[in-house]
């Protein structure tokens, strides 16, 4: 048989136009032996080398009709169509397994109204305990844990010794915690 690109188109063109098995034969007797050569250099898996072979023909089965002859031959149609299957298989083997325990899929949980209920009044309770602090030990303990501003900041800021600072917020902390204990 002449292997000519019309030929090869002219075989196309009944596949997609009349649906002819026996057109299909040729190309698939002609192309699919290269296309598996392909795969196998390209996957060193026979089996997979085999399976693409498969789908590329069978791609070429059900696509004919978009084969236009003005934007190349059918061979290098047919190996477009291989390299993206390849491409595709490629990406679906290195895609990561679902898994439903990842945390970015598992809702957090919610929780309980005894819960919440007690962290807003420990909030309200720790809101009004920092009220009664020095206006000094206030805003350095405000701006430290909330503000995480560091210790020598501080200093820098209130021309205070860095010692003076630290013994500041702890004796404030220590206010704050008897405080708490004490609105119980």
């Amino acid at each position: 048989m002449d292997e000519t690109p019309e030929v090869w188109a002219r075989l196309l063109d009944a596949v997609a136009s009349r649906g002819d098995v026996a057109a299909f034969e040729i190309l698939f007797r002609h192309f699919g032996p290269r296309v598996k050569t392909y795969m196998l250099r390209q996957t060193k898996n026979l089996h997979m080398a085999e399976e693409l072979m498969q789908e590329t023909m069978v791609t070429v089965w059900r696509k004919a009709a978009l084969y236009d002859p003005a934007r190349g031959n059918v061979s290098a149609w047919i190996f477009t169509i291989a390299r993206n299957l390849f491409i595709s298989a490629c990406r679906k083997q290195n895609r990561p397994e679902f898994d439903p325990n990842d945390p970015a899929f598992v809702p957090a949980a919610t929780e309980p109204a005894d819960v919440g209920l007690a962290s807003r009044q420990d909030a309200e309770t720790l809101h009004a305990a920092l009220l009664d602090l020095p206006s000094e030990q206030r805003e350095l303990v405000q701006r430290s844990f909330f503000g995480d501003v560091p210790h020598s900041t501080l200093a820098q800021e209130f021309g205070l010794p860095l010692g003076t600072v630290k013994s500041r917020i702890r004796m404030a902390i220590a206010k704050l915690r008897k405080s708490m204990e004490d609105r119980r």
